[in-house]
């Protein structure tokens, strides 16, 4: 079995995930469960091609979880961050530019390149097209789209010239303004898109009852118990909570009503 962090894990933060790590798989072996990984696999791309069996743990954006991952996984929790662009249980992203950028509102980025980090991705794309699909009149709105492969990517892409806006995770943004300042001094942000669940934690579709019960019942310990809380404020968790289904579906009625304004891609 595999586990991995892999939406958050910019340069810097490896020690602050591997801290998660070392305290949820110690309360899953407390707890009898066996298999648990010793590490995790800090290879595994942010977006992957499937979620496999071997997954044990890991977190997820959840926009692929309504479109390519469907049937592959199975949702336990979702965590609660601390960090601006959150509130709760729900995260949004932040339309950003260089700070030498003439750009002040949204408009003013039509016919500009912006760097995307995946077709699949909630902050990168999905949020950003219901936010353009207001102003963008049913036409392409940028003068070119950049896949850049990930959030840091379209941040650096941004910040060199490669590139005049992007649309990050505000988590991210918060993580990099934390472990890369110098990145984020390059870059100033334009406006916030609507918000969406936070990403949440998964196993694979084929982790029976008992385990998911287990990995479930850890998560929320590891919430609850005030020795972990300097565990949990190093990746910004203020708790863990449940993650419903339903929530995370109501993602693609941001892809429905970008469509019915004329705007189904994000061009």
């Amino acid at each position: 079995m595999t586990a991995s962090l892999p939406m958050y894990n910019a340069p810097g933060m490896r020690a602050a995930n591997t801290a998660f790590w070392t305290a949820l798989s110690g309360l899953l072996r407390e707890a009898g469960l066996d298999g648990v990984p010793e590490s995790l696999s800090f290879e595994r791309p942010p977006v992957p091609d499937v979620i496999g069996d071997e997954v044990l743990f890991t977190q997820v954006c959840g926009y692929p979880l309504q479109t390519v991952y469907q049937g592959q996984y199975r949702l336990l929790a979702r965590p609660c961050y601390d960090a601006a662009g959150c509130t709760g249980s729900t995260h949004s992203a932040f339309l950003v530019a260089r700070k030498s950028s003439p750009a002040r509102r949204v408009a003013d980025l039509r016919g500009q390149r912006f760097a995307l980090n995946s077709l699949h991705s909630n902050s990168g794309m999905n949020l950003p097209r219901r936010m353009l699909a207001e102003v963008a009149g049913g036409k392409p709105f940028f003068g070119e789209v950049l896949e850049t492969g990930g959030h840091g990517a379209s941040m650096r892409l941004v910040a060199e010239g490669g590139a005049d806006c992007a649309s990050i995770d505000c988590l991210t943004y918060a993580f990099s303004q934390d472990h890369q300042p110098e990145l984020v001094e390059e870059l100033r942000v334009i406006a916030q898109t609507p918000s969406s669940p936070t990403l949440p934690f998964v196993t694979s579709a084929r982790t029976d009852d008992a385990t998911v019960a287990v990995l479930q019942r850890c998560l929320y310990r590891m919430s609850a118990e005030p020795r972990l809380a300097s565990v949990l404020s190093g990746l910004r968790i203020s708790r863990i909570e449940p993650a419903p289904r339903a929530e995370y579906s109501a993602l693609l009625d941001h892809a429905r009503r970008a469509a019915e304004l004329g705007y189904p891609v994000l061009a």
